[in-house]
């Protein structure tokens, strides 16, 4: 891992206008949608990043022809029928690939080696793989029960009856029904207790739907997906990454400036939106325009606050650093499924929070933050892309801080740098 760092010059008050990537949670599921879709299809406004990019020759390798443009990408699809490769497919430290593609694969027919970096193997996939075996396919871990590397002993996907409870992820969800429509008998999946994430599901739902697969829902956790439809080739239109939004939101709120970000769609299906609720709660204004969001800071709103961020973990970098700035006490739930993401994040997050001088302790399920006036300290981002763009904006308003690792943003935002000096007057 690198060590170059990055120093955060302080800033008061910007008013700019930031362009967003695409969405890396939409890119990615509508590449493996195209992937098995009959025909062509268009991806308009996609993100091109690490995360991509792995995913794109992973699919490849499976058979599909994807060849990225300038704004764009091309997706030849496969019709469901998937090569067999030979060889180990390699998705680096992409979750979201790891999860979707272990059901995907099964489709085939013979042996898939699903594998990617040291941190990748520690990140659990235990219920996807246990729901498999439940369904009949035979799918293992090659090394230790329940994690990557995964074999996949593929034989078509049967289909079938299947119960998921108290998981850790949704993306196992997501990664059935994906594969169902294409499989020898309808899918019947229930989920039971805890649920995280689910507006994830919900963009995967609506997403297969455009691409001509319907998900029924004849209660609201349990879904059913009928076998014998295919995906067909289409254009699609990617929307702006609220994820990466997040970062900018967030720097208008600390800053107290007025920060513009599109394109950011009225009726996103991106759950992370629900971020800006937290902003307005703690003291910013928010307008929303048919494909745009301006926020406005003012000063940050005292008292004791709880937030459940169950549905948008990815957010919680992002609320820690709000929470650092902000008076007296916040407590973050419903979360400890970031212990398994890029990072075990609630660790990392606490550990670099007392760095900069602000008292953060883990909890069982999230974390409790005493607000104050954070210092400039040189940040550890444990290579993940979410903990550099959140400190960084911390650094707007903590003078002196440094962002080693500056690189890994890579991951799901690679002109993340540039877009910061936007918003500097001097830019």
């Amino acid at each position: 891992m690198s060590q170059d760092i990055k120093t955060i010059r302080p800033l008061s008050s910007p008013k700019a206008r930031i362009i967003l990537p695409g969405s890396k949670s939409q890119t990615q599921r509508a590449m493996i949608l195209a992937a098995l879709a009959e025909g062509e299809s268009q991806l308009l406004g996609p993100l091109w990043a690490e995360d991509t990019a792995l995913l794109a020759d992973a699919l490849n390798l499976l058979g599909a022809e994807i060849t990225p443009h300038d704004g764009r990408m091309t997706i030849r699809g496969t019709g469901g029928r998937l090569r067999n490769p030979g060889k180990e497919i390699y998705l680096g430290n992409n979750g979201t690939a790891m999860r979707l593609l272990t059901t995907l694969v099964s489709l085939g027919e013979g042996n898939y080696l699903l594998t990617g970096t040291p941190r990748l193997l520690e990140r659990p996939v235990a219920p996807l793989l246990q729901a498999l075996q439940a369904l009949g396919v035979r799918a293992k871990g090659r090394d230790r029960e329940g994690y990557p590397p995964v074999i996949v002993q593929a034989e078509g996907f049967p289909g079938g009856a299947v119960t998921l409870r108290d998981l850790d992820s949704s993306q196992y969800v997501s990664s059935l029904l994906i594969a169902a429509p294409l499989g020898r008998k309808d899918l019947s999946l229930r989920l039971e207790g805890t649920v995280p994430s689910l507006p994830y599901i919900e963009m995967t739902c609506a997403l297969m739907k455009q691409f001509g697969a319907e998900v029924e829902r004849p209660e609201p956790l349990h879904f059913v997906v009928r076998h014998g439809q295919g995906y067909q080739g289409r254009i699609q239109l990617i929307e702006g990454d609220v994820s990466s939004a997040s970062y900018f939101f967030l720097a208008a709120a600390l800053t107290q400036g007025t920060v513009r970000v599109e394109p950011v769609h009225l009726r996103t299906l991106q759950g992370d939106i629900g971020f800006l609720q937290a902003l307005i709660r703690t003291g910013a204004a928010v307008v929303r325009g048919s494909d745009w969001v301006e926020v406005t800071g003012g000063p940050l709103v005292g008292g004791e606050m709880v937030f459940d961020f169950g549905n948008m973990p990815d957010m919680v970098p992002s609320l820690a650093v709000l929470a650092a700035c902000r008076p007296d006490r916040t407590i973050i739930t419903h979360v400890a499924h970031l212990r398994i993401k890029e990072s075990n994040r609630l660790q990392a997050i606490a550990r670099e929070l007392n760095r900069t001088g602000v008292k953060a302790e883990e909890t069982a399920d999230g974390l409790i933050i005493e607000g104050g006036r954070p210092k400039g300290a040189e940040i550890e981002t444990y290579n993940d892309h979410r903990m550099a763009m959140s400190f960084a904006v911390l650094g707007l308003v903590a003078p002196g801080m440094k962002i080693k690792n500056p690189q890994c943003v890579a991951k799901s935002f690679p002109d993340f740098w540039e877009t910061l000096e936007r918003l500097y007057p001097d830019s």
